[in-house]
C-alpha cells in the first residue's frame, strides 16, 4: 500500500495491515468518514481482503464513489463466495448514477448466475444506458423470473420502444405477477393505444397489484378506450384498484364516470372519497357541485380538503 503525507491517513493505512479482520474493518469504516478521493484506492484494494466482513464494508464504502476501478471492484464481488459480500455489493451497485458506470457491469449482465444477472441489472436500471438494451432484451427470456422483471425495469426505464411487443407479452403471459406488473408498468412508454388490449386484460388479473398497476398506467396514459373498464374497476375488491382507477378517471376526464365517483364519495374508506372528489375536480362537471359541497364537509380533513379543491376547479370551468 501507498504510504500517505496526512497523519490520520497514515494511520488509517497501517490498520489495514493489521492481521487482526476487526482492526481492518474498522479502518474501512474511517476511510468511508474521510473527504475526498485520496484514499478511494484503499477502499478499492480492501475489496480483496481475506475477511468477508471487511470486503462487505469496502463494498458499502465504495457507494460514495463511481468510478470504473471502483464501478468493476463492487461488482467482481457479485461472484463472491460470501453470500453477505454478495448482497453488499448488489445494494452498493444499485446507488449508481452515471451512465458511463454501465459499461463496466455489462459482463455480469452476461454472469452464468442468477443473482449476478439480476443484481447487474438492478444496477443499471436507472443509468439508461443505451448499451444495456440488448443484453436487458435478452434477458425477457431468462428462466429466473427475478431477471426478467429487473430486465423489464431496464426497459422501462430506457423507454424502449422495440421492447414493447414483448413488454405486452409478459404483461398478461407471464406465470409470475411480479413480472406481470412490471411488465405492465414499463408499458407507460407507449406513444399509441396499442398496449390499450393489454392493460385491458391486466385490469382484470387474478393479481391485485397488476390490476392497481394496469389501472395507473392506463391513467398515465390516458387512453380514452379505458373508461369502462376503470369504471367497473371502481367496484374492485381491492381498495388499492379501486383509489387507482378513480385516479385514472380523474385523468381522462371521463364524464360517463361521474355517477361512479359521486357515489363514490360515500365510501367508507376515507382515501377512496378523497380521490373520488379529486378525479371530480379534474372532471369539473357541474352535475357534481351537490355531491362535492356535501362532501366538503367530510369527518376527514383530507377528504374536506380535496372536495373544496374539487369545488373550485368546477365552478372556475363553469
Amino acid at each position: 500500500m501507498t504510504d500517505y503525507d496526512d497523519p490520520e491517513l497514515a494511520q488509517i493505512t497501517a490498520r489495514l495491515r493489521e492481521p487482526d479482520a476487526t482492526v481492518r474493518r474498522i479502518a474501512v469504516l474511517a476511510l468511508a468518514d474521510l473527504d475526498g478521493d485520496e484514499h478511494l484506492p484503499l477502499l478499492v484494494a480492501a475489496l480483496e481482503d481475506p475477511s468477508a466482513d471487511v470486503r462487505a464494508e469496502a463494498a458499502r464504502a465504495l457507494e460514495a464513489f463511481e468510478t470504473p476501478e471502483s464501478v468493476a471492484g463492487v461488482a467482481r464481488l457479485l461472484e463472491d463466495a460470501d453470500d453477505d459480500v454478495r448482497d453488499a455489493a448488489a445494494q452498493s451497485l444499485a446507488q449508481l448514477k452515471l451512465a458511463s458506470s454501465a459499461i463496466a457491469l455489462l459482463p455480469s449482465l452476461a454472469s452464468g448466475d442468477s443473482f449476478i444477472r439480476a443484481a447487474a441489472l438492478r444496477a443499471v436500471r436507472e443509468l439508461r444506458a443505451p448499451e444495456t438494451a440488448a443484453p436487458a432484451l435478452a434477458a425477457l427470456d431468462d428462466a429466473e423470473p427475478l431477471v426478467r422483471r429487473e430486465a423489464v425495469s431496464v426497459l422501462g426505464w430506457l423507454k424502449h420502444a422495440d421492447a414493447l411487443p414483448a413488454l405486452t407479452k409478459l404483461a398478461t403471459a407471464d406465470p409470475h405477477s411480479d413480472v406481470r406488473r412490471a411488465a405492465v408498468g414499463a408499458l407507460g412508454a407507449a406513444t399509441d393505444d396499442t398496449v390499450l388490449p393489454a392493460l385491458l386484460s391486466a385490469l382484470r388479473d387474478a393479481a391485485w397489484q397488476v390490476r392497481e398497476e394496469a389501472a395507473a398506467t392506463l391513467g398515465k396514459l390516458r387512453l380514452q378506450g379505458a373508461g369502462p373498464a376503470l369504471i367497473a374497476a371502481l367496484d374492485d375488491p381491492y381498495w388499492q384498484v379501486r383509489l387507482r382507477a378513480a385516479r385514472s378517471l380523474g385523468r381522462l376526464r371521463s364524464h360517463d364516470a361521474l355517477p361512479a365517483l359521486i357515489a363514490a364519495l360515500a365510501h367508507t374508506i376515507s382515501n377512496l372519497r378523497k380521490e373520488a372528489a379529486l378525479a371530480l375536480g379534474e372532471i369539473a362537471s357541474p352535475l357534481a357541485l351537490p355531491a362535492l359541497r356535501e362532501a366538503a364537509n367530510d369527518p376527514d380533513p383530507e377528504v374536506r380538503k380535496s372536495a373544496r379543491l374539487a369545488l373550485q376547479q368546477t365552478e372556475a370551468a363553469a
